[in-house]
């Protein structure tokens, strides 16, 4: 079985949804299929980014474009982290200890690595290759709350690097021109991560790009989900035909 699940192939759009946390699915191979923590913790935003999916899929089907997304936990081991970065397979997340990583060793990474990590890879610059043009839109969600933090008022955060920025500011200008949204700016995280998904095929690669988190008590239902990507959809076609 894939690690990955590729909608929409057989489009020609120069954009490329990618949803690097689209699951909390622990393959059989992993432990048997359980990494020892509560149904209650693998449905949180520590297993996967909830609702980032189906707000994926929808907007490539809105935009006409392919996505591909994940399909393993990032718990398993994180997609959207450089093979070298300490957090690749977190062991302590949001306060929930992971029993199936507390002991994983360097030989048990590099086996989650050839599994699932690289070909996930493989096949995303297999589809940003098809198009010297391409533009990647990576999709992703967060909690209204970490534990012991504050509440966050964004309804959509825009993640960028400083390397390249031009799409996410346009981005930004336009989600920014809708009355009733808050916008975060590289909230409510930082949005240059060496070695993370949109560093390895977008800024080493020179290709337009952008990562947009939308709260995930927005999106938690097909429905809310269809609408968002609705609602989504103009703005960043609009956005990408701003930086053309």
């Amino acid at each position: 079985m894939q690690p990955f699940t590729v909608h929409g192939e057989s489009r020609n759009s120069r954009i490329l949804i990618t949803c690097d946390h689209a699951t909390n699915r622990v393959p059989e191979a992993v432990n048997g299929g359980d990494l020892g923590i509560a149904a209650a913790d693998m449905g949180r935003h520590i297993a996967f980014d909830v609702g980032a999916a189906g707000l994926a899929t929808a907007l490539a089907d809105a935009l006409e474009a392919t996505a591909i997304l994940s399909d393993f936990s990032r718990l398993v081991i994180d997609p959207n982290r450089g093979e070298d970065d300490p957090t690749l397979v977190m062991r302590l997340y949001d306060g929930t200890v992971i029993p199936a990583n507390r002991h994983v060793d360097a030989a048990e990474v590099a086996r989650r690595l050839n599994l699932l990590h690289r070909p996930y890879h493989a096949e995303l610059a297999r589809l940003a290759a098809r198009r010297t043009d391409t533009v990647i839109v990576a999709v992703h969600s967060f909690t209204p709350r970490l534990n012991g933090r504050g509440l966050r008022p964004w309804h959509v955060g825009i993640l960028h690097s400083h390397c390249d920025s031009r799409l996410s500011l346009a981005l930004i200008a336009r989600l920014r021109a809708e009355p009733d949204l808050v916008i975060g700016d590289n909230e409510p995280y930082d949005g240059h991560l060496p070695g993370d998904a949109i560093d390895r095929h977008a800024l080493q690669t020179g290709r337009h790009n952008t990562l947009i988190e939308v709260r995930n008590d927005l999106i938690g239902t097909a429905e809310a989900q269809a609408a968002w990507a609705a609602r989504l959809a103009p703005i960043i076609a609009g956005a990408v035909a701003d930086i053309a």
